[in-house]
C-alpha cells in the first residue's frame, strides 16, 4: 500500500567518497524536493537530505510508477534490478557526462533506459542512444563572493597572499602535476603568492600525491604550496570565495563543476581546452581563459599575465559572477529535470 511519503523520484547514490556526482545530487535534491515527491537512497549523503532506505524500495506500492534517475552505472544496474527481478515499477533514467566512447556494458545499460539525460554537447556526441541536454548549474547563493577576504582568509588559517588553487582529487588525470610544477615557475620570480592542493589522493594515487609532496620540500616551497585535505560540501565555498584565481588542470574529465563554482564565487577560472565542458562553461578572455596546450609553461604564462593585471582580473571576476547566474543557476537545471521527471511518470 502506498504511503503519502513515499518518493516519485529516487535518486541512487552509492558512493560514500565525495565527488561531483555526489555534490550535484547535494545541491539537487533540497530544490527538487520541492516541486516533486522525491527522495534519495545510498550512503554518504546529509542526515538532512530527504532520504529512504535502500531495503524500503522492494515494499514501494507497484500501482504507482516511479523514476530511478541514476548518474552511475553501478547504479543503472541497481535500477535495472529492481524493476526486472522484484518487479518495481520504475521508469530508469540516467545522466551521462561522461565524455569518452563507452564500455560495450554501459552501452547494455544506456539501452535500457527510458530516458538518458547529457550534461554537455560535447557528451552527448559520445552517446549512441537518443538523449536531451541538461547542462549542471551551480547553486549561485552558495557559491557567492567572499565580501571580507582577509578576515575570512584569516579564519581559515590561510595567509593574506594573492591565493591561487586546484580543488579535487589528486592523480594524473586531475593534472595535480601540471598546477605544481607552474606554480614552481611562478613562484621563481613571486613569492607573495601562495597556492593550495585541496583535495584526497585514493589508496592507489597515494605515491604519486608523495612525489609531489617531497618535490615541494625539495624545492623548499613548503610555505608556497600548500596540500590541504579534502573539504566537504558544506565548507567547499569558503575557500573559493578567500580565492584570486582559480585553475581547473584537467588533462580529462566528465563535466568538471569546479569552474563554474570557481566563477559563481566571483573568481576568474584558467582550463585547458577539450576538457570535461570547459569550454562550454568558460568565455575566453571574459570570465577567465581557456588554454590550447595541457602544459606548465603555458598554464605559468597565463598565471603570470593575470596576476600583474588587477584590472583584467577584476573585470573576468565581475563578469564570471553574472554569466553563471545568468546560465548556470542550478535552479534552472532542477526545474528541467523535474519536467522531465513529470513526463516520464505520465508515459
Amino acid at each position: 500500500m502506498a504511503k503519502k511519503s513515499d518518493p516519485l523520484v529516487i535518486v541512487p547514490n552509492f558512493k560514500i567518497r565525495l565527488s561531483g556526482v555526489t555534490s550535484t545530487i547535494v545541491a539537487l535534491l533540497p530544490i527538487q524536493s520541492k516541486l516533486i515527491s522525491m527522495k534519495a537512497t545510498g550512503p554518504g549523503l546529509p542526515k538532512d537530505l530527504p532520504h529512504i532506505p535502500l531495503i524500503r524500495l522492494i515494499f514501494l506500492s507497484r500501482k504507482i510508477s516511479r523514476v530511478w534517475h541514476a548518474r552511475r552505472n553501478t547504479e543503472m544496474l541497481a535500477g535495472l534490478l529492481l524493476k526486472l527481478l522484484f518487479r518495481c515499477n520504475l521508469k530508469l533514467m540516467f545522466t551521462s557526462a561522461s565524455q569518452r566512447k563507452h564500455t560495450l556494458f554501459t552501452k547494455f545499460l544506456l539501452r535500457r533506459m527510458d530516458c538518458v539525460i547529457a550534461t554537455s554537447l560535447v557528451g552527448q556526441s559520445y552517446l549512441d542512444v537518443p538523449s536531451t541536454v541538461i547542462m549542471h548549474g551551480v547553486d549561485t547563493e552558495y557559491f557567492s563572493p567572499c565580501k571580507n577576504k582577509e578576515l575570512s582568509r584569516k579564519a581559515l588559517g590561510l595567509p593574506n597572499n594573492i591565493l591561487i588553487s586546484c580543488i579535487g582529487r589528486i592523480r594524473p588525470s586531475k593534472g595535480t602535476d601540471i598546477f605544481l610544477d607552474a606554480a614552481v615557475k611562478v613562484l621563481e620570480s613571486n613569492k607573495k603568492i601562495t597556492f593550495l592542493i585541496i583535495g584526497r589522493a585514493t589508496k592507489k594515487f597515494s605515491s604519486y600525491r608523495n612525489r609531489l609532496i617531497r618535490k615541494v620540500i625539495d624545492l623548499g616551497l613548503e610555505k608556497n604550496i600548500l596540500f590541504l585535505e579534502e573539504v566537504s560540501w558544506r565548507e567547499i565555498a569558503k575557500y573559493y570565495g578567500v580565492l584570486d584565481l582559480f585553475v581547473a588542470p584537467q588533462r580529462h574529465e566528465g563535466f568538471g563543476l569546479t569552474p563554474m563554482e570557481a566563477m559563481a564565487s566571483g573568481v576568474p577560472v584558467i582550463a585547458f581546452r577539450d576538457v570535461g565542458a570547459f569550454n562550454e562553461q568558460i568565455i575566453n578572455k571574459k570570465t577567465g581563459l581557456i588554454l590550447e596546450h595541457k602544459c606548465s609553461d603555458d598554464l605559468a604564462d597565463a598565471l603570470k599575465s593575470l596576476i600583474s593585471d588587477r584590472k583584467k582580473v577584476s573585470g573576468f571576476s565581475k563578469h564570471a559572477r553574472k554569466h553563471v547566474q545568468k546560465n548556470f543557476n542550478i535552479t534552472n537545471e532542477a526545474e528541467k529535470l523535474v519536467q522531465v521527471y513529470r513526463k516520464l511518470l505520465k508515459a
